[in-house]
């Protein structure tokens, strides 16, 4: 196992009773402001509450990487990943509906851990701790409130987000109304522009930890999901001149057992353990009963037309498994699928880390990466310019000579719309398994219905209302009129 010294973890493992019986479990929603915080480490422990929903848990991390995660649930809307049975199947033929558990499970979970962050921010503002220790804490669950909010918003649309005053007042029941659109976009703004200002650099920043890096790649996703293209530059820009971060020689050596640790690539990333403290469980996910290198549940495949858009020699389908010797000695593959890859390959992506220890593994969760920067930037260049331009070409092509494959001309792609179509390849490819952002890519440039109708054809259910989900009738109810579900489904 790797040597989990990273602040992230440490933290972790204050709010996790299940690693040491001694640690008893504190719910922040319900500690005394008059007596909570007052020194540094309570400061702290606020922090690490803002962390503790984004990691990866089956129960309540909104980044596991089950079923009930962002990036599992996301992609199998997409052409990356398709399913038999629960959110996979409804995401292969977009046919959620507000009684899809899956579909509305992230929303249920998460929308109150931004109430919890916005008490914490302002108990630690009436706090007599040190102004730099609260300066930084409030900065990193700033980043943290951003970054969950973002996560809904791309999902649902806006979102309810309570107002301090209301949070102040438990006792007095008043039911809220989603926040208009510009107010949950400027929401999810302050709160990441504040961040990038007091984060520190990623150079001095704790693995596993917020840094002015993260802030800023998540504003730039949230002003491509705007096509905000001047904004989103500004912010590659500011990311690149932070003269940290470049890209990895090998690929797919990034998904190795410590391949993010120590990487330069690597924006954010959430360590996992075999502890619980934040769990990785893909191989599980993906691999089938009879995969020679440790068996799994099989329970997604990815389809054979994403298998198909990738170049012969691209180094980043190396581990979408097309074919493997089962332990029942049978080969399988496309000719001969059996149960286990009649859909697609098998979109294993990480290292299969063979030696794993139950159902578990260590290799780091991966979210952003500063390969998302240069392509981002390619895209709001020619977005902006109407065109593309040799600058927005040589960035694609920093990815692909990258990806061991021949590097593209401007004259081949001098029109904006063969550009973006190019830009929506790339962004499949090199980011499939990821964070699930790929589906928001197919939205921005009109292309999430098209895509999934040529998928699955006439079985496809996909509209433009899928472009966002619904919430379940519960959120409805309890909104009492005031909370009103997405155009599409039926309340």
């Amino acid at each position: 196992m790797k040597n989990v010294k990273f602040g992230l973890i440490a933290m972790l493992l204050m709010l996790s009773s299940g690693c040491n019986p001694d640690l008893e479990p504190v719910s922040y929603d319900e500690i005394n402001p008059s007596i909570f915080p007052t020194s540094e480490s309570d400061v702290e422990a606020l922090v690490a509450a803002a962390y503790y929903p984004l990691r990866g848990s089956w129960w309540d991390g909104i980044h596991t990487t089950s079923e009930n995660g962002l990036a599992f649930t996301l992609d199998s809307s997409t052409e990356i990943l398709m399913g038999e049975y629960g959110i996979q199947e409804a995401g292969t033929y977009h046919s959620w509906t507000p009684d899809e558990e899956g579909a509305t499970r992230p929303y249920d979970m998460f929308y109150n851990k931004i109430s919890s962050m916005t008490l914490s921010i302002d108990r630690i503002e009436k706090s007599e701790a040190i102004e730099s220790v609260k300066k930084l804490a409030i900065a990193e669950i700033k980043c943290a409130r951003g970054f969950l909010a973002y996560e809904l918003f791309d999902m649902y649309g806006p979102i309810v987000v309570a107002p301090l005053e209301v949070l102040l007042n438990p006792l007095q029941e008043e039911p809220l109304a989603r926040l208009p659109y510009d107010e949950m976009v400027n929401f999810i703004e302050q709160n990441l522009l504040d961040a990038s200002r007091d984060l520190k650099g990623p150079d001095k920043t704790p693995y596993g930890r917020f840094s002015q890096g993260m802030a800023r790649m998540i504003l730039i996703r949230l002003y491509l999901h705007e096509k905000r293209w001047a904004d989103v530059e500004t912010q590659a820009n500011a990311i690149m001149a932070m003269g940290h971060y470049q890209l990895e020689e090998d690929y797919v050596g990034l998904w190795d057992l410590n391949g993010a640790t120590d990487s330069k690539e690597v924006i954010f990333s959430i360590p996992s353990d075999y502890a619980g403290t934040s769990e990785n469980q893909w191989q599980l996910m993906v691999l089938p009963s009879n995969y020679p290198d440790g068996a799994g549940w099989g329970t997604v495949q990815s389809s054979w037309a994403f298998y198909d858009s990738f170049e012969p020699d691209d180094v980043r389908k190396t581990n979408l498994i097309a074919e493997y010797t089962g332990t029942d000695g049978i080969t399988y593959n496309r000719a001969n699928p059996g149960d286990f890859i009649q859909l697609g390959p098998l979109a294993l992506k990480i290292n299969a880390d063979a030696d794993r220890e139950g159902e578990f593994t260590t290799v780091d969760i991966i979210l952003y990466r500063y390969a998302d920067v240069l392509l981002s930037k390619a895209e709001a260049i020619a977005n902006s310019d109407g065109a593309p331009n040799q600058e927005a070409i040589d960035l694609v092509n920093q990815i692909r000579t990258r990806a061991k494959i021949a590097p593209v001309a401007l004259g081949d792609y001098s029109d904006l719309e063969s550009f973006n179509t190019l830009i929506l390849l790339e962004r499949s490819h090199e980011y499939w398994c990821e964070n699930g952002q790929y589906r928001s890519d197919l939205i921005r440039h009109g292309k999430f219905t098209e895509y999934n109708k040529d998928l699955v054809g006439p079985l496809s259910q996909s509209n433009k209302n899928k472009e966002v989900f619904p919430f379940s009738f519960e959120r409805i109810n309890e909104g009492k009129g005031k909370f009103l579900q997405n155009p599409g489904y039926t309340n």
